[in-house]
């Protein structure tokens, strides 16, 4: 990535996102021990607190648009970073279930806050395809780093004791605070980096409307969260129907987690390739959405079939799977960023992201109460939401095309108009 290597402003970004990332695979890994077995919690508990800590991180990805086109979104994303690292220690004091709601609630804000920040700072410093294609590169950054750091907790996970899981959970904040480091300072190191970040807070920018009033930006937002349910396909629904459902091995969701892992990381950025256009953008969704619907028919028929059969159909849905996340991903990058009103980068990112937040929150309710409660015919109907949303994001996009087309026409000819006048003049 020899982009990544010239452009300091990136290459800050990879190495924060790179040492979250990291942490972020090391307490997914221990995570769910940890609370059980080290702090004492029952399942229920840990469910119920996470999905409070969920809500609270649904408006703070919301406030964040509003602060980074405030405060500045470099500066947020290094404060909620340094925070997030903070209530991610506080894991370790977490000893009932009060203390761990309340430290869940603070690592999901923060958490929220940081993903608006960075994904509003890309909106302001770069123009054009260079935002998805940053984007993108970030995302393999991130998966990589997941890949290891999970493998990294299987340390802690031989040992298999409540201080190891612990220490691990330590090292993970720890690991998040040093990822501030290549943040630091950086509006003083690059040029014209502050002026950016911090137009939309001078008294003399420009105020448009709400995002919440701009229709178009609302139904993109509503109906690429809907898409991004499929991410609780990997995490809840393919562990849960593989273990449950069919005759393959368990040993396979580990093997198809390292397809999804492999898959982006070399076909992410290809992916991304184009959709600053709008209409790609929509095409990339639509294609999501059919191979999000091919990969749910996939798993369905895995649950009718041996356990070597079970095991290629399963190999092949991830594949379908990953390949609907990867143009999917890429597609809601393009609209989010494309879509949005330049003036209020912030609001508009924030908006997006709260979109994702609620769909990573519902995720596993919609996928466990369709595809594993239901079976066959709930992998068919979670497979039709696939293509239904992305055949309506598509239409959303170009007709949002068709509309900027026709006033970039009229702002043209109306120069011209004026300039035949003054001429005349």
């Amino acid at each position: 990535m020899p982009e990544l290597l010239r452009d300091p402003v990136e290459r800050a970004l990879a190495s924060a996102v790179a040492a979250l990332s990291l942490s972020r695979g090391m307490f997914f890994a221990v995570s769910a021990l940890y609370f059980t077995r080290g702090v004492g919690l029952s399942p229920a508990a840990v469910g119920i607190g996470l999905t409070i800590a969920g809500a609270v991180g649904v408006l703070a990805s919301y406030a964040g648009g509003w602060l980074s086109d405030r405060c500045g979104a470099d500066r947020l994303q290094q404060w909620a970073l340094a925070a997030n690292g903070v209530a991610l220690l506080g894991y370790a004091l977490a000893r009932d279930v009060a203390t761990f709601v309340l430290v869940a609630a603070c690592v999901s804000a923060s958490r929220g806050l940081q993903s608006t920040a960075q994904m509003t700072l890309l909106a302001r410093w770069y123009v054009g395809p260079e935002r998805v294609a940053v984007r993108a590169r970030l995302r393999v950054v991130m998966n990589v780093g997941i890949g290891i750091g999970t493998l990294l907790a299987g340390l802690a996970l031989v040992v298999d004791t409540a201080t190891a899981y612990r220490l691990t959970v330590v090292l993970v904040g720890a690991i998040t605070i040093l990822g501030t480091i290549p943040l630091a300072g950086l509006r003083r190191r690059v040029s014209g980096l502050a002026e950016r970040m911090d137009a939309s807070a001078s008294t003399e920018a420009p105020r448009g409307p709400s995002p919440l009033k701009d229709r178009t930006y609302v139904t993109s937002t509503v109906l690429n969260a809907l898409l991004a349910i499929h991410f609780a396909l990997t995490s809840v629904g393919i562990p849960l129907w593989v273990a449950d459902h069919t005759e393959a091995p368990t040993v396979v969701v580990s093997a198809l987690l390292v397809v999804n892992t492999a898959y982006v990381a070399l076909f992410q950025v290809r992916a991304s390739r184009g959709t600053q256009d709008l209409r790609t953008a929509g095409r990339s969704v639509r294609r999501a959405g059919l191979l999000l619907l091919a990969a749910c028919l996939l798993f369905a028929l895995a649950g009718h079939l041996g356990a070597a059969a079970a095991t290629g159909v399963l190999l092949l849905g991830a594949l379908a799977s990953s390949a609907g996340e990867t143009r999917g991903e890429a597609g809601s990058w393009g609209m989010a960023f494309e879509l949005a009103d330049p003036a209020r980068a912030g609001a508009y990112q924030g908006l997006s992201q709260t979109g994702l937040a609620l769909a990573l929150m519902l995720g596993p309710a919609v996928v466990t109460t369709t595809a594993i409660d239901h079976g066959t015919l709930g992998w068919i109907a979670l497979g039709a939401l696939f293509a239904a949303t992305g055949t309506a994001t598509a239409l959303v996009a170009n007709r949002a095309a068709r509309s900027s087309g026709a006033e970039a026409q009229a702002a043209a000819r109306a120069d011209g108009t004026n300039g035949t006048v003054r001429a005349r003049g």
